[in-house]
């Protein structure tokens, strides 16, 4: 039974007022992908009654459920909302997949600040816990692409009594503990996971006289010096770990917020628990005639099977909203779930994916994570794999072994992300080989971002020659398969430290495996990254070196028209950037292909009309080329 909606919801249920009601920027999918799924059901496994507000647009939509006893739940969705609702152009998108019909436009930039405030409008004595991805990433001043400037912690600017960051299970369990005691929502200021605003100096000086709190720079200092900014980014990224972490404290004005410290990380017990709630699986009956909700579809046959993520990518949020600890469920709790989408009626015998933010993480880097915590100043896989790194795959691979023998499966896909290094340091191949035997349909997407190795420094990837030693791997197990399989590689175009050089360098690399990406990434500079602070300070704050960043429109059009140089659009501009680049020397192959090939060998095999079918079907499969007619 879904949660209810409105007043007629709550009278069948014998519900006079709900003890806390969600506003959510997103449609009401029962599905434990969506963070609003997990949050209300674990309220409701709490004993507590939960109303869904899903995408209000006017007055009357906020107050159709009342007040509720408790508080009101915020949420923007499982995106930040500016980049739900905007390209990196920042041009407005023309679809919204997790609103009713795809329509864009239903859910308000800035949702989190627009319904806190709207709540606090119309009912003024109410409290308010805002959480999501929005909020964990906005929790202090922070760098806004979209307003080009650095905005205030984003609990003072929606005016929201208490932020829960990160994925806030626990946080929410000792909040419900607090209540039962009755001690109301805005006199919480000890659990773990959750950030509160303060005016009370008294206060903030015990805190720090505890040595269990730091002190950040102040708003007002960041947003006048960009060093400070990226000293504060990087002692809020040091202090994520739930062992060693400190409460951090920033002054903003004449107020303070205050950070306690992360959360621990869920067991696999509170794993299971957290995905074995009762979830109706999908959307709300409502959406029906909207043609229901397109992001279901992404994940309606796929299993979570861990969460958080230690390759701790530059340009990747995700380890300061999850954390770097892997968390996994067990075995027996994801054969359950795999058995009840097995029993839906459109069930095609494929799962589609079996994995969480990186697939092929499936336990702890090393042990010495669960005594002192994950390493400070040292990466797990950056810049080459740690000499304590544990390399295993023998779990995940006897987790898919069990998939695969469900009765009414015919195939389990892994379509999550795979970390390619980590997968090379594991010495046995079993992973691999079971990988391209049965877990890809004729492609696997790896993301080698780019091909020049100091970009790759700062986006915190490996050297590009880990990722063309995984390419030999995999061409020599598929060979070894007799299996006709290819890679899509993804690739991101415009990060900062990335000269148009570099863009060069890696069209001259495309030009030269014959592959044109689809689809390329420019760089998105959201909230909360080392790589948006990167672009907003032009400064690397791991080492203060001061580094160049392609800001200009004109500039990124040009690095990303040159990954996609057989795009026909794209002809002038990538022209233009090679004489800029004082690279003429390239232009003038054919009207098909702007970059010469680096040999005789590639440019007879360009130019060749003789292929014969199957293989001009290979090219096309593998580097999206297509002959002249």
């Amino acid at each position: 039974m879904f949660l209810p909606i409105c007043k007629e919801d709550m009278k069948k249920r014998n519900i006079d007022n709900l003890d806390f009601i969600m506003i959510i920027g997103e449609a009401y999918v029962d599905h434990p992908s969506f963070g609003h799924a997990i949050v209300s059901r674990m309220y409701e496994s709490l004993g507590y009654t939960v109303g869904i507000i899903s995408q209000p647009q006017k007055d009357e939509d906020y107050m159709k459920l009342g007040k509720p006893n408790y508080a009101f739940l915020i949420s923007s969705g499982v995106i930040d909302s500016m980049v739900n609702n905007y390209s990196v152009s920042k041009h407005r998108r023309k679809k919204d997949v997790y609103s009713p019909g795809a329509k864009p436009g239903l859910r308000p930039d800035m949702a989190t600040v627009v319904y806190t405030k709207k709540i606090k409008k119309l009912f003024p004595n109410s409290y308010c816990i805002i959480g999501s991805i929005e909020a964990s990433l906005r929790r202090f001043a922070h760098y806004d692409y979209w307003q080009d400037k650095v905005l205030k912690p984003i609990i003072t600017l929606s005016d929201a009594e208490l932020l829960m960051y990160g994925m806030g299970e626990k946080s929410i369990v000792e909040l419900c503990k607090l209540l039962d005691r009755g001690i109301p929502v805005e006199k919480i200021k000890n659990i773990r996971g959750t950030m509160y605003k303060t005016d009370d100096e008294l206060l903030i000086k015990k805190l720090l006289d505890k040595d269990e709190a730091k002190l950040l720079p102040s708003y007002e200092e960041v947003i006048s010096d960009k060093r400070l900014y990226c000293k504060m980014h990087m002692q809020v990224l040091e202090n994520q770990d739930d062992i060693y972490g400190k409460v951090l404290i920033q002054r903003v004005g004449k107020s303070y917020v205050v950070q306690n410290k992360p959360q621990k990380p869920l067991s696999k017990k509170e794993m299971d628990i957290t995905y074995e709630l009762p979830y109706e699986r999908t959307y709300h009956p409502i959406y029906e005639k909207y043609g229901g909700i397109e992001a279901l579809k992404e994940v309606e046959f796929s299993l979570t099977s861990n969460r958080g993520c230690f390759g701790a990518c530059n340009y990747c949020a995700l380890t300061y909203h999850q954390g770097r600890k892997i968390q996994v469920r067990s075995h027996e709790s994801i054969i359950e779930e795999a058995k009840i989408i097995i029993k839906k009626e459109n069930f095609k015998g494929y799962i589609h994916d079996v994995g969480g933010p990186t697939a092929n993480f499936r336990k702890a880097a090393c042990s010495k994570q669960e005594k002192y915590g994950v390493c400070k100043t040292k990466q797990c896989l950056f810049p080459k794999p740690c000499n304590n790194l544990e390399v295993d795959h023998s779990d995940y691979i006897e987790l898919l072994r069990k998939l695969r023998k469900l009765d009414n499966v015919k195939k389990v896909f892994i379509r999550s992300g795979i970390r390619f290094d980590y997968l090379l340091a594991d010495k046995n191949k079993e992973f691999l080989e079971e990988l391209c035997k049965y877990h890809i349909s004729g492609q696997l997407k790896v993301a080698p971002e780019h091909s020049v190795n100091s970009v790759l420094e700062k986006m915190g990837k490996p050297n590009f020659e880990v990722y063309l030693k995984f390419v030999q791997e995999y061409k020599k197990m598929n060979e070894k398969l007799k299996k006709e399989q290819y890679l899509v590689s993804y690739y991101i175009s415009s990060h900062p430290g990335c000269t148009l050089k570099d863009a060069i360098k890696l069209a001259e690399y495309l030009n030269s495996i014959h592959y044109m990406p689809e689809q390329v990434q420019d760089f998105y500079p959201t909230p909360g990254t080392i790589s948006t602070c990167m672009y907003y300070t032009g400064i690397d704050p791991r080492n203060m070196e001061k580094i160049y960043v392609p800001r200009s429109e004109k500039e990124r059009k040009m690095q990303r028209a040159l990954l996609q140089y057989r795009k026909k659009e794209n002809y002038n501009i990538v022209k233009e950037a090679l004489k800029k680049a004082g690279r003429e020397d390239l232009i003038g192959f054919s009207d098909k292909c702007l970059i010469k090939p680096q040999n005789k060998e590639d440019i007879s095999k360009l130019r060749s009309r003789k292929l014969k079918k199957d293989k001009v079907k290979d090219i096309k499969r593998n580097s999206r080329y297509s002959r002249k007619k």
